[in-house]
């Protein structure tokens, strides 16, 4: 599907982290794709190999895994916002985790390998996604350093701050497996801080 009016969010995106010039963006849109997924659907199955970067321009997508037949959710996609199965993408193996569409979602598709031969061209795209993959590897280690510092109360309110939006779009499911609680006890943390 081509890229009619994706593409001004991805871009405005890209240059918010690194300015890339007129002739690196028509090279971006020439190798990149439009995908419209409908809600519940996965954009990328457990078991499959990532070979793509995914930008969310509307909607919203999960990446979750299961652990003992329960499905964990590890990151929330809102609009304007990169996601990927990095381990998959970078190692070549098929990955443990899916990418899921949580409601009906449009995302931008980068082939990976399109993009490799880019880099060679554009060294100003190498950098920009760097820059991406630096900002991403950041935030991970921070979500990291949340589950184990601090509490599952802390946890709830720093994540309604950073998305409000939150409680209306996403089962409370998958934001009780996001914060490594049980929705018995999410609902617990809700009921105390109204």
């Amino acid at each position: 599907m081509s890229l009619p009016n994706a593409t001004p969010s991805l871009f405005t995106y890209f240059n918010s982290i690194q300015k890339i010039s007129s002739n690196a963006e028509e090279a971006l849109k020439a190798i990149s794709f439009l995908i419209e997924t409908p809600k519940n659907k996965h954009v990328q199955e457990i078991g499959q190999t990532c070979r793509t970067y995914y930008f969310v321009t509307a909607g919203l997508a999960r990446i979750y895994y299961l652990k003992d037949g329960i499905e964990v959710t590890e990151y929330f996609a809102f609009e304007n916002d990169m996601i990927i199965r990095a381990e998959s993408l970078f190692t070549g193996n098929p990955s443990k985790k899916a990418i899921q569409a949580i409601e009906k979602t449009k995302l931008i598709g980068i082939p990976a390998s399109k993009l490799e031969i880019l880099f060679n061209s554009f060294p100003e795209i190498e950098r920009l996604f760097r820059k991406i993959m630096e900002a991403s590897y950041v935030s991970y280690v921070n979500r990291m350093e949340s589950l184990q510092f601090h509490s599952a109360e802390e946890r709830y309110i720093q994540l309604i701050s950073d998305f409000p939006e939150l409680l209306e779009k996403i089962p409370l499911k998958h934001i009780s497996s996001y914060l490594g609680i049980t929705q018995v006890s999410l609902s617990r943390i809700r009921a105390n801080i109204r």
